[in-house]
């Protein structure tokens, strides 16, 4: 009997996104609704996207089905 292969979890496939450095890149949070209590500088730096934290990129790279 084969082996069944690993899906990807969708929901990670949509929030991460892996450079071919490895890198893993995620969006910004809070950028949903209440954006004119933010700063357009806030706003900014909001909408360009960040490093995951080093402590979960195995797990996500994991749910990606790369690990």
């Amino acid at each position: 009997m084969a082996k069944s292969k690993q899906k990807t979890h969708k929901g990670a496939a949509k929030r991460f996104k892996v450079t071919a450095s490895g890198k893993v890149l995620h969006r910004s949070q809070k950028t949903r609704h209440n954006i004119y209590k933010k700063t357009s500088k806030n706003l900014r730096r909001m909408k360009q996207e960040k490093e995951v934290n080093k402590s979960f990129v195995k797990k996500i790279k994991q749910l990606l089905g790369l690990a």
